[in-house]
């Protein structure tokens, strides 16, 4: 299982071990625990394998800057729909990108849905994570909520797939079932953006099952990390907008460099087109067990 190690090699793994540990609390699923290092305060999810892995870090002196990359890239999905009334995110972290959302489409409503009671505590404890009349929280199995959603015929301007439990994304939450599913709730000219891994050993599994439910698809890559964010539309989905100068402005505040990210965006297929589409009977388990 050596190989796996690669998987997790993204922006929300530090191998830093010198962390100050605030406060460890067990849920269910694993043990969260608030650390603070230098001006960061991170939650870390405890795995199996014992690695360290940051969920979400904010900014202590500037609580307004996103640390993470995948986070100043999703933010291009303004450009495709800049006015969402509907936001759904799935997998909380510390809820800095929802307090960013937030602030960016005041009018919006933003569901942030997570399985873990214990992370969306610490969320609002440490990392300021706020809930309103449009900002709700709700503790689900992501799938569970998408499926109880589409039963009520709900409806989104913007999906954010984000969802990881220290190990990898959860794998039946990558399969064409599910992201079929999503595309359902999706209105006319959605946008999903979903945050996934440029180095797993998923990546062209990941990749042609992505391009098998959305068409087309355009992908941000981090610059420094191992995160990539998907891109892809319930519309017309040929070219990605220009580079908006508004949005740039907006986002600056954030530290989000706007035309740094629009750089590295692209269209460009650079992943196996032939690879198996993983489904809910062939899923990422079944292909890790194969790497074994």
């Amino acid at each position: 299982m050596k190989k796996i190690l690669l998987m997790v090699l993204a922006a929300s793994v530090t191998w830093t071990v010198n962390a100050k540990e605030i406060v460890k609390e067990r849920s269910i699923y694993r043990n969260v625990v608030i650390v603070e290092e230098g001006d960061l305060r991170c939650m870390r999810f405890e795995t199996r394998r014992r690695q360290i892995t940051n969920q979400a870090c904010m900014d202590m002196t500037d609580s307004n800057r996103l640390v993470f990359e995948y986070a100043h890239g999703a933010l291009a999905a303004y450009a495709i729909n800049p006015q969402p009334k509907r936001i759904l995110v799935l997998g909380l972290g510390g809820g800095t990108l929802s307090n960013v959302l937030h602030e960016l489409s005041p009018e919006a409503e933003i569901v942030n849905v997570d399985i873990d009671p214990v992370v969306v505590k610490l969320a609002k404890q440490y990392f300021d994570y706020r809930e309103d009349e449009r900002v709700t929280s709700e503790i689900k199995d992501g799938r569970v909520y998408v499926k109880r959603a589409m039963l009520k015929k709900e409806k989104f301007d913007w999906i954010i797939l984000d969802a990881f439990n220290g190990d990898y994304i959860p794998e039946h939450l990558m399969t064409r079932e599910f992201l079929t599913e999503v595309k359902s709730l999706l209105n006319e000219g959605g946008v999903l953006s979903a945050n996934t891994f440029s180095n797993s050993l998923l990546y062209d599994y990941e990749s042609v099952t992505y391009q098998n439910v959305f068409g087309k698809l355009h992908i941000f890559k981090a610059p420094t990390k191992g995160n990539r964010v998907i891109f892809a539309c319930n519309c017309d989905f040929e070219k990605f907008p220009e580079f908006d100068q508004q949005l740039a402005q907006r986002v600056k505040k954030y530290g989000v460099d706007l035309a740094k990210v629009w750089s590295r965006i692209s269209d460009r297929v650079d992943w196996n087109t032939d690879s198996q589409i993983l489904t809910d009977q062939y899923s990422p388990a079944n292909l890790l067990k194969q790497q074994n």
